[in-house]
């Protein structure tokens, strides 16, 4: 079978895959405008890039789609991957290195690191209270694996934690377990949100104008899902306004961020380029997951693949 990895260590992944697995043919796509030239051979794909449409519209032989990735949205949402497509994700390896990207950022934003490193920059030597995690309200917008491990992690820094997911279950780091429905409510108490949940029409532009003026001024919004979760002028607007202290963000749209775009100038926003389920040891973090689907794959298994997407 004919099988394209794609990603900035494709060549990693194409050696270890080919060695495993002879039968495969492996071709390595480290750059993703060499994409298209596989289209009509490709029958499996394992991707950390997106795949432009017409790539799918062409490949009349593919069969599977191996994300890379924990949300498929991006390969969901092309119009002409055919329905008979399995579609499969490393969904549930990302909870370390996101759950550290999460505290990273607040406490970033907690001790106005960015202009930390201004003042070095320029030899100044400056000084002001930090903001403490200690004791504070923290709310994790999606318990899912990512979520559990923040709360875990916030239990550590001694703060109260807020879940909010639509399957209520008893988790031992969340104090208090809500559903969706209750974050404009609860909003007001909170010192940190957290967002964590996939790009669905439920959770599109939840941090609306209408949660963000409910938030304190003092409080902290910090996005490391999906960009769609964010109303970028409503945010821009409580930024500039003062109705929230500041903000990170690790998913954006577009992305990338084009020059100009006004997130960029907007005061007390701090911007990373999506990395946060980035790590130095992905490949060992993934390549458990696709070894073992591809051994069911070419077993002749299709819906009991690990992180089938039912579409």
């Amino acid at each position: 079978m004919y099988l394209v990895v794609t990603g900035p260590e494709a060549e990693d992944y194409k050696k270890e895959l080919a060695s495993k697995f002879p039968q495969l043919a492996v071709h390595a796509v480290s750059k993703e405008a060499d994409i298209p030239q596989h289209a009509d051979k490709v029958e499996i794909f394992v991707t950390l890039y997106r795949i432009p449409d017409e790539v799918y519209k062409r490949a009349v032989n593919l069969k599977w789609v191996q994300a890379l990735t924990t949300g498929v949205n991006y390969v969901l949402d092309r119009p002409s991957l055919r329905k008979e497509v399995v579609v499969t994700s490393c969904r549930g390896i990302h909870g370390p290195q996101m759950s550290e990207m999460a505290f990273l950022l607040m406490l970033a934003l907690n001790r106005n690191f960015p202009q930390v490193v201004r003042n070095q920059e320029q030899e100044i030597w400056g000084k002001w209270p930090g903001k403490l995690l200690y004791q504070k309200k923290l709310g994790v917008f999606g318990v899912g694996v990512i979520g559990e491990e923040i709360a875990k992690k916030a239990k550590v820094f001694g703060m109260t934690v807020y879940g909010f997911d639509i399957v209520k279950r008893d988790v031992k780091s969340v104090d208090h377990f809500l559903g969706p429905e209750d974050l404009p409510r609860v909003a007001k108490d909170l010192d940190y949100l957290v967002l964590v949940a996939p790009a669905t029409s439920d959770t599109n532009k939840v941090a609306n104008s209408k949660l963000l003026s409910s938030m304190k001024p003092t409080a902290f919004l910090i996005n490391i899902a999906r960009g769609e979760l964010v109303d970028n002028d409503a945010l821009i607007q409580a930024l500039e306004s003062g109705k929230i202290a500041g903000a990170a963000l690790d998913a954006l749209v577009p992305e990338p961020l084009p020059k100009g775009h006004p997130l960029w100038k907007t005061k007390n926003v701090i911007i990373t380029p999506h990395v946060g389920g980035m790590s130095d040891i992905y490949m060992e973090q993934v390549m458990p997951i696709v070894q073992e689907n591809l051994r069911r794959f070419l077993q002749g298994e299709r819906r009991n693949l690990i992180n089938y997407i039912d579409r």
